[in-house]
């Protein structure tokens, strides 16, 4: 079973990474304008996120507006608002599920049953990094695929947002947490306690190790 120092590590990387993928579906900056242009004075720019885009004047002016349908999303982005939303929620169980089963709590008394639960945790904290990692990566390699295709326009291009890199560090630590649980979260095979302690007692059924 793993120390209470190495859990405490590992629930303050998922607090982390869940957080990030909160961030990440909350904010609407996972596309922003590229200025490929030749003027340096833009009036304004454009962000888009999962859930709206907004646009951001020079002035610092900022308005948002919701996505009318869930078919004006690229398909990358339609992909990520399930994924990232199942992350979060798995990140949340299994966060809880790891402070049920950690050394330092006494919600379960069983060490067996410690160890399988913060294997769970941290099988389910690998699994939603995952569920984070990959729709931000699809939507970065579609965002630098457009980006490079001549045949777009220049006031079609999108450069990589905030929310793109803080989903990557997001899914890292959830799976470095994920990865250190499993690791140090190691169930004891054995036989019995209760049957050891009774024939260390003497009991009536103890094998007999006098042989004729």
């Amino acid at each position: 079973m793993g120390s209470s120092g190495v859990q405490i590590v590992c629930v303050s990387l998922g607090i982390l990474g869940l957080v990030g993928a909160i961030v990440c579906c909350a904010i609407p900056r996972w596309k922003v304008t590229a200025f490929t242009g030749q003027t340096i004075v833009i009036a304004q720019s454009v962000e888009e996120g999962l859930w709206m885009n907004c646009v951001v004047q020079s002035t610092g002016q900022q308005q948002c507006k919701k996505y009318d349908s869930l078919l004006m999303l690229s398909a990358d982005l339609q992909a990520a608002r399930g994924m990232v939303i199942i992350s979060c929620m798995l990140c949340s169980l299994c966060l809880l599920m790891l402070f049920a089963g950690a050394d330092f709590t006494t919600c379960v008394e069983s060490e067996s049953a410690k160890a399988k639960i913060s294997l769970v945790a941290g099988i389910g904290l690998i699994l939603g990094g995952l569920l984070v990692m990959i729709p931000v990566s699809w939507s970065a390699h579609n965002t630098v695929r457009d980006f490079n295709d001549p045949l777009v326009v220049a006031s079609r291009k999108r450069e990589l947002g905030a929310c793109i890199f803080v989903g990557w560090a997001a899914g890292g630590l959830l799976v470095l947490a994920g990865g250190l649980l499993c690791c140090f979260s190691k169930v004891k095979s054995g036989g019995s306690p209760g049957a050891a302690k009774y024939y260390s007692n003497g009991g009536a059924s103890a094998p007999n190790k006098n042989y004729v």
